[in-house]
């Protein structure tokens, strides 16, 4: 006959394993946080892949954003600030046409070679129109009353705005159909998409690992 002590000697190493297999975690535990892990490595994988391929690009747009953003502060250097003509009242205003060939003559004298229009821009509130060229970073900005040309400048800003989006090439190898600043700026956006996402699960995947090992 088992002895009431024989008893409890065998209840309490019962009870010890039994806490010990509920201290420890679920089979479906550990395949989640092997998951979670694999997981990770794939991220920390195409994050770093990305980032040896589009670095030098991030950086260059990066810098270039930076100084457009500031173009209109630059004092000058990037981009002239607008003048003000003798009148806002288009009534007394010369033709677009008189205004146009007025800049083209200003190209011609400048670069010895005709020149194209890109844009004319009137600012009514200022009295001026500006004017600038297709394959040419030269900017004026005329009287729109007087026809008197009151800046002519070289457009920094429109250089690296270029460069920011890739069409520096598109102009470099003439290509009119932006086809590189569609691809560039197109691999640029998944790019940085891609780094995000990445980037947020290399921070949260090891917090949620540690919270499943916790529980």
């Amino acid at each position: 006959m088992i002895s009431f002590l024989d008893g409890i000697g065998f209840l309490i190493p019962l009870q010890k394993k039994t806490l010990q297999n509920h201290n420890q975690p679920p089979f479906m535990n550990k395949i989640e946080i092997q998951d979670h892990a694999k997981r990770l490595r794939i991220h920390r994988k195409l994050h770093r892949i990305s980032a040896s391929f589009l670095f030098v690009f991030f950086i260059f747009m990066a810098t270039t954003g930076t100084f457009l953003g500031w173009k209109k502060h630059s004092g000058g250097i990037l981009l002239k600030e607008n003048q003000v003509g003798t009148s806002t009242n288009l009534n007394r205003w010369l033709s677009l046409d008189s205004l146009q060939n007025i800049a083209l003559k200003a190209f011609q004298e400048e670069k010895h070679s005709r020149g194209l229009i890109d844009r004319m821009e009137i600012v009514p509130k200022n009295g001026i129109i500006k004017f600038t060229f297709l394959n040419s970073y030269l900017g004026l900005q005329i009287d729109g009353a007087s026809g008197r040309i009151l800046v002519q400048e070289t457009r920094r800003s429109d250089f690296l705005e270029q460069v920011h989006d890739g069409s520096i090439i598109d102009r470099l190898f003439k290509w009119s159909n932006g086809t590189f600043k569609v691809i560039y700026t197109s691999l640029m956006g998944v790019g940085l998409l891609l780094f995000s996402i990445t980037g947020y699960w290399l921070w949260a995947g090891p917090r949620r690992i540690r919270r499943k090992m916790e529980n």
